[in-house]
């Protein structure tokens, strides 16, 4: 027997054995917010969702956006819509209005949802219908199914067909528009949550934007199993913290720039000699940048919370390679430990990787996309020969995978090849530093030379010469920066990667080549 597998599964099994468990609290305060509410209300709300659509006209592979921070009616959606056989949207609500455009009619979507925040996004989009996420204009479309009204009509699941198209977050001018299958979805969901021990118990804190992969996979997890969602709509350490001994969280997922916030909030705690919550409880997946090793050891040691690491891309739903610590590092002291989880980990159950001539990451799985929207050049080229070709660089040891860099950001000076990421690893040790990263930029002694920039941590300091000189008894002089800028800030994507082509642009201003 071969049963089609399909993202209602979850919701399916959720509301079936929990449906007067507490499925989701919404951000409390917002224009609309749903509260807090069961499985039963979840599940209620997310086939009314699908009986409007369908009233609508919203046919069958009929695409519909959403715009939106996190929120309890983005969980919705992802059932309401991909449930029933329509393909989920989901936009960086962080782009500019133009980026919005190219999205909406690329992926040829017909509804867009957008948060009330937001709404001048929407201004002239050329589809037939707007929605406005204030708890009005919306209020019948998020609403539970009355009663006595019949549900909406089912959809007979092909796990082959796309579940969501998600835009790439911005690495070049135009994003490519991803196609995740119901299967790509399922299978990434229910691994990530085999390695990382979801259970019923699990309350997620949605600290990671839900547009992003679909949250990576977990809000499926979760649902299916149980679990409760606490949404989180802006990043913030104290509230993070405050909603962890509030709502009893266990599990979250984000960017290392997530926890860089809630370290700063734990200090600020523990100079007010205020408890840090949550201490053997809560359990962080974090993944989308390369984690110093300083900051994998904070948070195992100063929060008390487990660090998971996790290594994949939007193309890969995205769970490739899973960083847990096993048993036998149970005596490691702290530091040695964090550099062992500072690596990309081994890979995850049904996926194989390796790595070619070029020294580029290669993987196959369930979980690699089918192509993307409407490229098919674009596809060929990341699909070939069998292997999605990551773009990354790295290499095995002792069945760990360690990424280097993506290849465009290896710095090559004097011809030998400099990893920015380890570079960064070694500055970030520094007591002074909050942020670093490091770029080539023009030599004409060396072709590139090493540059750090460096966002200092509030109320410290720390000159060019002095960061120069740590970095050198960390690692090789040749790989240490010849030269670093003091930045307040340093440009990132919504989900906390480096936007390093727009950190290298004006140093590379008027010449052809970007590389030298």
């Amino acid at each position: 027997m071969k049963v089609a597998l399909s993202v209602n599964d979850f919701l399916r099994r959720g509301v079936t054995v929990f449906p007067d468990r507490l499925a989701l609290v919404d951000e409390p305060n917002v224009p609309g917010s749903l509260g807090r509410i069961t499985y039963r209300s979840f599940d209620s709300r997310v086939k009314n969702m699908a009986k409007r659509l369908e009233e609508m006209g919203v046919q069958i592979g009929d695409r519909v956006a959403i715009i939106s921070p996190n929120a309890g009616k983005f969980l919705v959606s992802y059932f309401g819509v991909s449930g029933y056989g329509r393909i989920l949207v989901p936009v960086n609500y962080r782009l500019t209005k133009e980026e919005v455009a190219y999205i909406i009619e690329h992926s040829g979507s017909q509804v867009v949802l957008v948060d009330h925040e937001f709404a001048h996004l929407a201004e002239g989009l050329d589809v037939k219908k707007v929605i406005v996420l204030d708890g009005v204009s919306d209020a019948e479309l998020f609403q539970e199914l009355p009663d006595g009204e019949s549900p909406p009509s089912e959809w007979d699941p092909d796990e082959d067909f796309t579940c969501s198209i998600n835009y790439t977050s911005g690495t070049t001018s135009r994003p490519k528009g991803v196609q995740l299958t119901h299967r790509n979805v399922w299978t990434n969901a229910t691994t990530l949550a085999l390695h990382t021990s979801v259970t019923d118990r699990d309350v997620l804190i949605h600290t990671l934007p839900m547009f992003h992969c679909n949250g990576w996979g977990m809000p499926y997890a979760v649902t299916g199993l149980g679990g409760t969602h606490v949404i989180q709509r802006k990043i913030d350490g104290e509230s993070i913290l405050s909603r962890v001994d509030a709502e009893g969280v266990t599990l979250a997922c984000g960017a290392p720039a997530v926890w860089a916030a809630t370290l700063n909030a734990a200090d600020e705690r523990a100079r007010n000699g205020q408890k840090v919550p949550g201490r053997d409880e809560v359990r962080v997946v974090v993944a989308g940048a390369p984690p110093p090793s300083k900051m994998i050891e904070r948070i195992e040691t100063e929060l008390g919370w487990e660090f998971i690491q996790i290594y994949g891309l939007t193309e890969t739903s995205p769970l490739l390679t899973v960083n847990r610590a096993p048993k036998e590092w149970g005596d490691l002291k702290a530091s040695e430990r964090a550099k062992l989880l500072s690596r990309a980990g081994t890979p995850a159950i049904g996926v194989e990787i390796k790595i070619d001539a070029d020294g580029e990451v290669l993987a196959r799985s369930n979980h690699v996309f089918a192509g993307y929207w409407n490229q098919p050049k674009e596809t060929e080229e990341a699909l070939r020969d069998g292997w999605f070709h990551t773009g990354d660089g790295g290499y095995f040891r002792d069945g760990y995978l360690t990424i280097e860099d993506r290849k465009k950001d290896v710095i090559i000076t004097g011809g030998e090849n400099v990893s920015s990421i380890e570079v960064e690893d070694a500055i970030f040790q520094h007591k002074a530093v909050a942020e670093v990263a490091v770029i080539g930029v023009p030599s004409e002694k060396w072709g590139e030379e090493v540059k750090a920039l460096v966002v200092l941590k509030e109320g410290e300091s720390a000159t060019e010469e002095e960061i120069i000189a740590f970095c050198k008894s960390q690692i090789a002089g040749y790989k240490c920066p010849k030269s670093v800028e003091f930045r307040k800030e340093l440009s990132r994507t919504a989900t906390g990667k480096l936007q390093k082509y727009k950190l290298r642009a004006p140093y590379w201003e008027g010449l052809e080549k970007k590389v030298n």
